[in-house]
């Protein structure tokens, strides 16, 4: 989903009203059905009212996302609301906290709804992107901002800045050459705007590992891929290992690649490191062929998404405190069968779309079950079957080093019964780490954790 393709300018505006429900009636009044058939504004309203007193659609750093599916001819629809003071909703004071109003509409028939939801909500995670946004003052300069990031235009680099990053990124693709490597990736959080690369890297495929999401450099003859990255740390290889990991379930990379990777500390806009990383050395354990990397039932995006949630987990903890959980992703039918319940299954009843992993909506709902003990069970579509589940698989065994408690047993063993995947959170150290058959990856390493 290409985000500023569906933002027009008379649909950016000013918000008149001082509460949620006239705030929403306002966006649909700019947004014109003429050519969408029967839409009726009176009972989109009272739908995406429904849905809100079911889930709130407040993500917190001043953003709401109210969205609904229509039944249009267009995939998509957003209009945008500024509102300085906050909205007023049935008492509920975090709907003052609110600045700016998101209205998604989309199609019945639109593809990948849920994860262009997740998409759209990560850029509101990146706080480089949302400063843009505030240092608007008109709604003229609101509107152009607004543009600039979704479509990844950032502001020019002083000169100097832009002559070293150039120096680097030749010596990069002469190393690149050198060394035979299939790939260079590109740290995009280096930079606070647009990443310039050209075509330094001609010959490559060239990667960006973006901190927020790949909305926000768009379509550039550049860049080859994206991989969305939340990151926490200033330790680069931490990052570039999940980068990686997601590269290699996406078929982006291979196994047997080597990649050239340039980076520089996070908003300096000046690249400062060279790194050449062989994949097969670096992910032995876990690569016996590509397509075991992954289950089969288990999307991409999904593991994408646990390993952000995991990842703001082990750094922020719950209310100030360490948190650890376990995430199995897999056929939810089979690793039930080595599951007992601890508690009732908070998931029960929900329709698929709104007990799913990629639903941004979801991420606080999970962030609170996290501190009950049990894992999550996740189908590989990302549909939440169970928490507060107990994982016994008895009759495998399991070498890991010492300190690792009974959630690593439990991933090391389930991994092994039955073709899933999983992700664990040390309460005690914040060490993310994936399990597949057996065998353990640290993905963010504790010493990192306790750093950043």
């Amino acid at each position: 989903m290409r985000i500023d393709r569906y933002i027009a300018r008379s649909r950016v505006i000013d918000l008149k009203s001082t509460d949620f429900k006239t705030a929403l009636a306002e966006l649909l009044e700019v947004c014109d059905f003429s050519n969408e058939g029967k839409i009726k504004r009176t009972s989109l309203l009272k739908k995406l009212l429904e849905g809100e007193r079911q889930m709130t659609t407040y993500l917190g750093g001043g953003i709401s996302l109210p969205h609904a599916r229509v039944s249009m001819k267009r995939s998509y629809l957003l209009a945008v609301g500024r509102c300085p003071a906050g909205l007023e909703y049935e008492g509920q004071k975090e709907y003052g906290e609110i600045r700016y109003v998101f209205l998604l509409l989309a199609s019945d028939t639109a593809r990948n709804y849920l994860y262009s939801l997740a998409s759209l909500a990560r850029v509101f995670q990146d706080k480089a992107l949302m400063d843009q946004l505030s240092g608007s003052k008109d709604l003229e300069g609101f509107r152009t901002a607004l543009k600039s990031v979704f479509s990844g235009e950032g502001k020019q680099l002083p000169r100097q800045h832009n002559r070293f990053n150039k120096l680097i990124l030749r010596e990069a693709a002469k190393i690149a050459r050198g060394a035979k490597c299939a790939s260079v990736l590109v740290f995009g959080d280096t930079f606070g705007g647009r990443v310039e690369i050209d075509d330094t890297f001609k010959g490559f495929k060239t990667v960006l590992i973006a901190q927020g999401t790949s909305e926000v450099v768009g379509e550039r003859e550049d860049i080859d891929a994206v991989l969305p990255l939340r990151a926490f740390s200033n330790h680069r290889f931490s990052q570039l290992r999940s980068a990686v990991l997601i590269g290699l379930t996406r078929g982006i990379f291979s196994s047997t690649d080597r990649l050239c990777c340039v980076g520089g500390m996070p908003q300096s806009n000046q690249f400062d490191s060279i790194t050449v990383v062989d994949v097969e050395r670096e992910f032995h354990t876990m690569l016996f062929h590509n397509s075991q990397m992954l289950p089969s039932s288990v999307k991409p995006e999904v593991i994408e998404r646990v390993l952000a949630i995991a990842t703001e987990l082990a750094v922020e903890g719950r209310e100030g405190h360490p948190v650890g959980c376990l995430f199995v992703l897999g056929n939810s039918e089979r690793i039930l069968e080595y599951t007992k319940p601890l508690i009732l299954n908070p998931f029960y009843g929900y329709k698929d779309e709104e007990r799913n992993i990629l639903n941004p909506f979801m991420d606080e709902t999970v962030k609170e079950l996290s501190s009950i003990d049990g894992a999550f069970v996740i189908r590989g579509d990302g549909v939440l079957a169970s928490a507060g589940t107990l994982i016994h698989v008895p009759n495998y065994a399991h070498s890991l080093p010492g300190g690792l408690g009974s959630r690593h047993a439990a991933a090391a063993a389930i991994t092994q019964a039955e073709d899933c995947l999983c992700i664990v959170v040390s309460g005690s150290t914040g060490q993310v780490t994936l399990f597949r058959r057996g065998e353990m990856l640290p993905l963010i390493e504790k010493a990192l954790v306790r750093n950043s």
